[in-house]
Formats: structure tokens, sequence, C-alpha cells
């Protein structure tokens, strides 16, 4: 309890601090979360939309918060998607920062109508300090260092067929040149069965954290932590991520790893 009370006494010393209580599977008590002034402001941005709805099952705070992300910092973000993660990562690094757009050729051939609509947004002002990458998936690279490479669902794309089948551990070594010493790399994807590594990559579209950890961990990169607001112990990790009953609630890991320096 004391620890508690010096972290609440601590972020109420903060001009336009945040507290946010979480839960954590394993222990049933709340711990306190400071969330910095930026982060709230980015979430409740009016131009976010729809987006909003779907927050509390998608954590949009809490992966913010242990993303680290900060006011003037350049993030990477590969295959946007709907740009859910965008238009926040946009908000918190302001004119200053910049937002960079990773979509891979060998992805757009697949889904060509979600990188034309992701388009649009980088077109709107509001959003004018977000670009859009494009470059073969094999092939990541960007123009300057960046502070954060972020992928949520699709670091276990890379290894498939339809994306060239890309090598973990060369891809994680292109993640790491792209990062400034001291940049982290941030991993969402959705769980696999223990002892599986690449097995469901292409078939559950699933992946085990244990062979993401080993393969990042390879490169240089040190573990720096992992975050459970996402997981979800009813998911049996043994069908596929679109499946009707698991679908948009999987079992998902968030891991961050630091380069050093």
């Amino acid at each position: 309890m004391r620890s508690i009370s010096v972290v609440l006494l601590a972020a109420l010393a903060v001009p336009g601090a945040t507290l946010v209580a979480q839960t954590p599977q394993t222990n049933h008590m709340h711990a306190l979360q400071y969330v910095p002034p930026y982060v709230r402001a980015a979430v409740a941005d009016p131009a976010r939309g729809q987006d909003a709805s779907n927050d509390a099952r998608r954590k949009i705070t809490d992966v913010m918060v242990f993303s680290n992300v900060k006011p003037g910092q350049k993030v990477l973000e590969l295959i946007p998607g709907s740009g859910y993660f965008t238009r926040v990562f946009s908000s918190i690094v302001g004119d200053k920062g910049h937002v960079y757009a990773l979509w891979p050729d060998e992805y757009v051939k697949e889904d060509a109508d979600e990188e034309t609509a992701f388009e649009k947004l980088a077109a709107d002002s509001h959003y004018s300090n977000v670009s859009v990458l494009k470059q073969p998936a094999a092939q990541l690279s960007v123009t300057d260092p960046v502070d954060i490479v972020f992928t949520a669902q699709n670091y276990h794309d890379y290894p498939d067929k339809f994306m060239g089948k890309v090598d973990p551990v060369a891809f994680d070594k292109q993640v790491f040149a792209a990062l400034k010493p001291g940049g982290l790399f941030i991993v969402i994807d959705h769980v696999a069965p223990a002892g599986s590594g690449m097995a469901d990559t292409d078939t559950l579209h699933r992946i085990d954290p244990a062979i993401v950890k080993k393969q990042v961990e390879s490169v240089g990169f040190v573990f720096a932590g992992e975050s459970n607001v996402l997981r979800n112990p009813n998911d049996p990790h043994t069908i596929k991520v679109f499946d009707k009953s698991i679908r948009g609630h999987t079992d998902q890991f968030i891991y961050r790893f630091r380069k050093p320096g």
C-alpha cells in the first residue's frame, strides 16, 4: 500500500497527470499507472472518430504508455492497417515529430484497398506529420534513424509465403539498424501454443512469444519488459484469429525491446 501511495502522491504533483487503474490477471490488486497529458490528449482527439469505440478493447492508453512514445519523436509503424494506432502516434509526437507508416509491397498486393484507404489518412492535413513508405518486405530501411519501431499483429506475417518468406532474424537486424541508440522495438501479436515456434503463422495467424523473444534478442536487442493488458486466458490458441468465437479478443502479448546505447 505504501508504494501505491508514493506513486499517487508523485503523480498528483504533476500538472495534467492522469492515473489509470490496471488489474493484472495474476493479481487482483489495482496498480496505478501514470498517463502523460500528451497521451491523454491524443486518445481524446475528436478526429479519431469511430476509433474511440474500440479503445476499451484494444487498450490504446496502456499500449501508448508502455511504448514510451513522446512528443518530438520519430515512429516507424509497420503495416498500419486502418490507422488506429497511427492517429494516436501522430497526435503524441506532434509537429516536431513524425510517423512513418510502412507498407511492404507484398502486403499491398494482397490488400490494396486497405493501403488506399490509409493514403487518405496521410493526405489529411490533421495528420501532416504522417508519411507513407513503400518498400519490399525484406528491405526495411529509413533515411533517418527513428525512436520507436512498432508492429501490431503483423510480426507473424513477415515469414509467410505471401510476404516472400522474410527471414525473421534478418528482419530484426533491419529494425535494429533503423533505430537510434536507446530506441525501442514494440511487438504486439497473437499468441500461439507454447513451443510451436512459427508453425502457426500462416495457418492460425499466430506466433509463439518465445520464438519472437529469441529472434529479436539474437540481433542485439535487450528485452525491456512486457505488458499483459491484452492477454486473454480464455483463448485456446488453437483456432484462427479470425474465428467468430475469438476475433477481436485473442490472447496477445506485448513485448518491448531496447537497442543498447
